[in-house]
């Protein structure tokens, strides 16, 4: 049950989140959820191989750098979803650090 709530939470924040910010667009609350499986499946599949192929700049930037692999998971969201897209890469980090506080301050709060 906890599970399927966070995932209909995090839709909405998605939801959300795309309409207020700027540079960002989603098509409709079936678009978030699909952004949010598409989330999903990068940051299990893709986001392990790019932390271990980046991690001497992530040393080097003292972790800075995984905001940069965040914002690029993004962009990769909205090169496989036609009903979601960002504007540039500064709009594809501000997305993704703000969706990462709300969803963690969401899952602090469920849990």
């Amino acid at each position: 049950m906890g599970f399927i709530l966070k995932f209909l939470l995090t839709a909405v924040i998605t939801y959300v989140l795309a309409a207020f910010l700027p540079g960002s667009h989603i098509g409709g609350f079936g678009d978030a959820i699909l952004l949010v499986l598409v989330l999903a499946v990068l940051n299990a599949v893709l986001k392990p191989i790019l932390k271990l192929l980046g991690l001497p700049i992530t040393i080097l930037t003292l972790g800075l750098f995984l905001l940069v692999i965040n914002a690029a998971i993004v962009m990769i969201a909205d090169a496989l979803l036609s009903g979601f897209a960002v504007d540039g890469f500064l709009y594809a980090l501000l997305f993704s650090v703000v969706l990462s506080v709300v969803t963690s301050i969401i899952d602090a709060v469920v849990d």
